[in-house]
């Protein structure tokens, strides 16, 4: 539409979205872009825009990729680092989001990245059959192995510690009358369980974010334990579980033969009140919030 001049109220220019840039147009059209909240004039080949800096704060869920595994009696997996935060952020300024990977088995998860903040990757279960051996630290910690020389129901207290504010150490493995087991990986909500005697232990728990009933960033199990709530792998005699994708959760042990499981890769979530404003990610509405989801690295433009 061309430009609406009214004396007691100024001139309107044509309005159109981001997809709906009209085309086939001469250098120097102007007009309103709806989605991005700008006035832009196009040079004859690219769109620029006309604006002052606009600030705007946002909700941010960042959890690392979890660790993995311990193999042969090994601890559970560390969760990411759960990490959370509400940054202002500049209109039209584009922020970089680098997604960690799910550490494989017996290796701590990556780092996850962005707005000047980094949620640290889980740590590794503890490996072995050992009274030294130990989680890795991480964003959540990984459990220790079973104690395989100390007295039945002796604990092995070298467990991984979590980063303050993202996650909680992993939990102790123990020598039992059973079968000697690794300790829990631990949560973003919980440290990982003690192999308290019946070669069992599950991940410590996850978190609920924003109360939206998924829950993140939760540890692996050791022996034939469960996994923590979001996320965390389970256990198993013969070879542990893998962590869910885009949870953060650490793997599971194995208990006798075979590997640990795979800590899952990490995720981003954006939100702000009202209607879309910035891009990048898999955009969704509840009709009070707009979220940005990112699975993979990108980035998100404000």
């Amino acid at each position: 539409m061309p430009a609406i001049i009214d004396g007691s109220k100024g001139i309107t220019n044509a309005s159109w979205t981001t997809a709906g840039r009209p085309t086939g147009i001469s250098a120097g059209t102007m007009g309103y872009n709806s989605t991005l909240g700008y006035t832009e004039w196009y040079d004859g080949a690219n769109w620029w825009q006309f604006y002052q800096p606009k600030t705007y704060s946002v909700d941010y869920l960042m959890v690392a990729g979890g660790g993995g595994g311990g193999s042969s009696f090994g601890g559970g997996g560390g969760a990411g680092g759960y990490l959370i935060g509400t940054p202002t952020l500049n209109s039209g300024t584009a922020y970089s989001i680098v997604i960690g990977a799910g550490g494989g088995a017996i290796a701590n998860g990556s780092n996850t990245t962005g707005f000047s903040a980094t949620a640290i990757g889980g740590g590794a279960g503890g490996n072995g059959n050992s009274t030294t051996g130990a989680g890795a630290a991480g964003g959540s910690g990984g459990g220790s192995t079973g104690n395989n020389s100390g007295s039945i129901g002796a604990l092995n207290t070298n467990a991984g510690a979590g980063t303050s504010g993202q996650g909680n150490r992993g939990g102790y493995g123990s020598r039992t009358a059973a079968s000697d087991s690794g300790g829990g990986g631990g949560g973003a909500g919980a440290v990982g369980n003690n192999n308290t005697g019946s070669a069992t232990a599950s991940g410590g728990a996850g978190l609920n974010w924003q109360g939206l009933g998924t829950f993140y960033a939760g540890g692996g199990g050791a022996g034939t334990g469960a996994g923590g709530s979001g996320g965390g792998g389970a256990g198993g005699v013969n070879g542990g579980t893998a962590g869910t994708a885009n949870t953060g959760g650490g793997g599971g042990s194995s208990q006798l033969s075979g590997s640990g499981g795979a800590g899952g890769s990490g995720i981003v979530i954006v939100r702000y009140a009202g209607s879309q404003r910035g891009t990048g990610g898999t955009v969704t509405s509840d009709g009070v919030y707009t979220y940005h989801t990112f699975t993979s690295s990108g980035s998100y433009t404000a």
